[in-house]
């Protein structure tokens, strides 16, 4: 397993903070070479599973996002795995709860003949599969465009804050959808081919967009910079969580009675421990995605740093393996 140091780490705040910044920037804020840095990024690529992409925000993608569970048998469940995490539709796909469930995230049309066909028809006619849920996220409270505190530790405000200056729009750099009350930017279909190249990676320069595209740079610039100020987009960065001492996960489903759901979700998104933090449809009506240094490290998260009194019910369901982050497939 790699082990990081200070570098690694600072490495990862700062793309993090800025996913694009030039590796000059970066290595003059965390005191570095160039080289190194570069270096350091290549091996975190090759060793970590470090990607940097870019994501359309649900509302300017236009699509609906379901949590979905399923239970197959011990034997299938790694196959069934595997053909969901190869979808496009799919993201965080991951096996849980002693080998015999699977956890995914769908992404549908909110209309159309197909809208609904892995949900409706191609989930359930899948042979192992023997039982199926599907949970309507509602509202994400953490995780998207709001990175994992535990990821995000390293750089102190003023090195941050040069980052940030350093970011090439005018507008919110794509860290913070629109708010809610106003009409959502529709990607374009030329706004989808820019996003397709930036999923595979998130730092190309403009010349390897504009290739991508069948653009200019300049044009490739602009469009980018037009999605980041519109909140159309976000930057996430992807790496295997073990190698920041991360060796156990638990999803924590909760039944919250739907006058404190507010509460309990916005208190639980300030929790360095969660990863992710939604509301949902359902009879556990918010889910969250805790990582922890161990098992002991979990155990003293449940019984003393949350407060339950407004949740009637949780199931605690360990995380066995990660097949698909947001769009990375991960090698077995």
């Amino acid at each position: 397993m790699l082990v990081l140091d200070d570098l690694d780490r600072g490495l990862i705040h700062a793309l993090q903070v800025n996913a694009r910044a030039p590796f000059t920037l970066v290595a003059e804020v965390l005191g570095s070479s160039t080289q190194t840095v570069v270096r350091r990024y290549r091996r975190l690529h090759a060793g970590a599973g470090l990607r940097v992409v870019a994501l359309p925000t649900p509302r300017s993608a236009g699509t609906h996002q379901w949590f979905v569970r399923l239970t197959a048998a011990t034997r299938s469940a790694h196959d069934i795995a595997v053909a969901l995490a190869r979808r496009p539709d799919t993201s965080w796909v991951r096996l849980t709860s002693g080998g015999t469930e699977i956890v995914a995230i769908i992404h549908t049309a909110p209309s159309g003949p197909d809208a609904h066909a892995l949900l409706l028809r191609d989930i359930p006619r899948t042979a192992g599969i023997t039982s199926v849920s599907a949970h309507y996220l509602l509202h994400t409270y953490l995780g998207g465009p709001t990175a994992w505190r535990g990821r995000v530790n390293v750089l102190d405000q003023d090195q941050q804050a040069r980052l940030r200056a350093a970011e090439d729009t005018a507008g919110a750099g794509g860290r913070l959808a629109r708010p809610g009350g106003e009409a959502p930017y529709l990607l374009t279909d030329a706004d989808r081919a820019l996003l397709a190249a930036l999923r595979e990676d998130a730092r190309a320069g403009y010349a390897r967009l504009a290739a991508a595209t069948g653009t200019t740079a300049a044009t490739a610039a602009r469009r980018l910079a037009e999605l980041r100020s519109r909140g159309a987009l976000f930057f996430d960065v992807d790496v295997d969580p073990a190698v920041v001492g991360v060796t156990v996960s638990a999803l924590l489903w909760m039944q919250v009675a739907p006058a404190h759901v507010e509460a309990v979700a916005t208190a639980l998104a300030q929790h360095e421990e969660l990863a992710l933090v939604a509301a949902t449809t359902g009879p556990t009506n918010v889910v969250a995605h805790a990582l922890c240094r161990d098992a002991e490290a979990l155990h003293v998260y449940l019984t003393q740093r949350v407060r339950w009194e407004a949740v009637a019910r949780v199931e605690t369901a360990p995380v066995l393996r990660t097949y698909k982050a947001a769009v990375t497939l991960r090698a077995p």
